[in-house]
């Protein structure tokens, strides 16, 4: 199976989703990012899904579990690149990303992280 890979960069993780998410590659995302966050005791957390063209509910809670379960291992995440279609699409589903910081890119998305260390 794919994997997607996980960057580290200081004390933070970085996700890029380059490839259309499916419900188990999105699964396996959550598990490999859970392990890294306390293997590498990160405390911030950055996913790009600006190669993303729609999202559907379960890859949008997906997102949305994802940072819960990072805050729970005391990492913030960060969402950077959002297409406005995938923004639409969030809203028409009536799903929040609830605890989940964006960003326009990842430029603005590291600072968002940076802030969150001083």
């Amino acid at each position: 199976m794919d994997r997607i890979p996980i960057l580290r960069m200081g004390d933070c993780l970085i996700v890029s989703i380059q490839v259309d998410m499916h419900d188990r590659l999105a699964l396996a995302l959550q598990d490999d990012l859970t392990a890294r966050i306390v293997k590498d005791s990160a405390k911030g957390v950055l996913i790009d899904i600006s190669a993303l063209d729609i999202v559907d509910s379960f890859i949008g809670r997906m997102i949305s579990n994802t940072a819960a379960m990072a805050t729970v291992l005391d990492a913030e995440t960060v969402v950077v690149g959002m297409q406005p279609s995938v923004a639409i699409t969030l809203v028409e589903l009536g799903l929040t990303l609830t605890g989940v910081r964006t960003a326009l890119n990842v430029e603005r998305g590291m600072a968002l992280l940076r802030q969150r260390r001083r």
